[in-house]
């Protein structure tokens, strides 16, 4: 690759102004390479506390969470009109990151991450299953309780998760075309 040839990463990230305030957000960060960090029980548990902790001084409620071996989901919901997600993921990765290299001289998170802003036709408690499900769809257990790693740090997210299952929810882009 030629010095005048530069790599461009494309920008994923809607208007900021879409990330402010009440909203409801599906996220899923990614270690870096997709290392599975996340299978370290002491790094797992040191994440979620990091995550109430920033997520507190961000303004956010956390209703769904999830490590996974190289990723980790959840679903946050601004609780203030201030609120602002990218400052509040980027907060949690910065501090993160930060220590993790200090500690481990590796890098903790891959650079961008995912987020799908839910809509009026979505269903908070869908996607919130779709996380707490994902290890038992990878086969780590039969059942969410039996995954030591995911959770609530809300009232209403405790509440869906002693709760029934609800019909799946599927992020739209794992949706399949449909073959004609």
């Amino acid at each position: 690759m030629s010095t005048d040839t530069q790599f461009e990463r494309k920008n994923i990230r809607l208007p900021a102004t879409r990330y402010r305030g009440r909203g409801l957000y599906f996220v899923t960060l990614c270690f870096a390479g997709r290392r599975k960090f996340g299978e370290n029980a002491r790094l797992a548990s040191w994440l979620i506390a990091r995550l109430r902790r920033d997520a507190m001084e961000c303004e956010f409620g956390v209703h769904a969470y999830c490590v996974m071996p190289d990723h980790l989901h959840l679903l946050a919901a601004g609780m203030t009109e201030e609120s602002n997600l990218v400052k509040f993921v980027e907060s949690f990765k910065q501090a993160t990151a930060v220590e993790f290299a200090r500690r481990t001289h590796k890098r903790l998170w891959q650079t961008k991450y995912y987020d799908h802003i839910l809509r009026g036709s979505e269903s908070a408690d869908r996607v919130a299953w779709y996380i707490w499900m994902n290890p038992v769809r990878k086969g780590f257990c039969h059942e969410p309780k039996g995954y030591r790693f995911l959770g609530s740090l809300t009232e209403i997210g405790n509440r869906m998760l002693k709760g029934a299952v609800v019909p799946e929810w599927v992020p739209a882009w794992k949706k399949q075309a449909v073959p004609r």
